[in-house]
């Protein structure tokens, strides 16, 4: 154990978390490795999305007449959090705003990043207080990255996303990082959603009316066993689904509580839609979990 990482391990399942951005940094069952390795293509895992969801407008977040520099995903993923639990199977981090963050977010805040594994999933609570005297505004999201394909040398256009429920509403799409202002038809077929590159040379889905709680991820009928995960999520609204444009052999699963501005906002970050606004002394907690296997 290092003050730097922490390793978690429930049976043949171990997970390990940084204290850098309290960022999930591998999930292996046995000798398979779900969690990607941050290659050249993405230098992160995992990482944790606050105090914002996607960008702001010019990169500014603007309160009482002041802009603030805020970049895209906000500032928790790039900070340090302190060790609040250590354990074999749980850990819990916290970060709380200091001087530096309040020069890019004048608000008091308390976020704390819990995970806990069992032989067949890991969990991550997320809890944010509002330790200051006025309304918090926040979004708060998950960007796990996971190996694709699960299985070396599979074809990625061989798997496919599962939903528990069909997704018929449409989906939003990105421009310059921000949200276009219509909405577009979803690829989603039923409650399968084939994987190919292509998915994602306008940038990510984005399910801003998601119906579903989990999803499988795994290669379809036809092709030979191989690992799955399922991902499931409370409290979260949103998801997004992401791979470079380019290509590159990850997929990004992202429950998320809020979204990029849309394009042509341009007003005060608390009237930015999405947004949770959190009153003072009360908190919100949003949860996802990973389970994976094998067949």
């Amino acid at each position: 154990m290092s003050d730097d990482t922490h390793f978690l391990r429930s049976g043949s399942l171990t997970a390990t978390v940084k204290a850098h951005g309290a960022e999930l940094c591998s999930l292996k069952s046995g000798s398979i490795e779900f969690l990607w390795q941050a290659g050249p293509e993405w230098p992160r895992h995992a990482p944790l999305l606050f105090p914002i969801v996607g960008r702001l407008a010019n990169d500014e977040l603007r309160h009482r007449g002041k802009a603030y520099r805020m970049t895209q995903h906000g500032f928790a993923r790039d900070r340090r959090f302190v060790w609040a639990e250590r354990g074999e199977s749980r850990c819990a981090l916290v970060l709380e705003d200091d001087e530096a963050t309040r020069a890019l977010y004048p608000f008091a805040f308390r976020l704390t990043a819990a995970y806990a594994i069992d032989q067949s999933g890991l969990d991550l609570t997320l809890t944010i207080a509002n330790t200051g005297k006025e309304v918090l505004p926040a979004s708060i999201g998950g960007h796990p990255a996971f190996n694709w394909p699960l299985h070396p040398g599979a074809a990625k256009e061989s798997y496919a996303l599962t939903f528990d429920r069909a997704e018929q509403s449409p989906i939003r799409r990105l421009n310059g990082g921000l949200l276009r202002p219509g909405a577009e038809p979803s690829p989603v077929k039923g409650a399968s959603l084939p994987l190919s590159e292509s998915l994602f040379t306008d940038d990510a889905i984005i399910f801003d009316r998601v119906e579903s709680n989990s999803v499988r991820y795994a290669a379809g009928p036809g092709t030979s066993s191989g690992p799955w995960l399922k991902m499931s999520w409370r409290g979260f609204r949103e998801l997004g689904i992401w791979s470079k444009p380019s290509g590159a052999p990850f997929l990004c699963i992202e429950p998320w509580r809020g979204h990029a501005s849309p394009v042509g906002f341009d007003g005060e970050f608390t009237d930015k839609p999405g947004l949770m606004h959190i009153a003072p002394d009360a908190e919100e907690s949003s949860s996802y979990r990973i389970e994976v296997g094998s067949s």
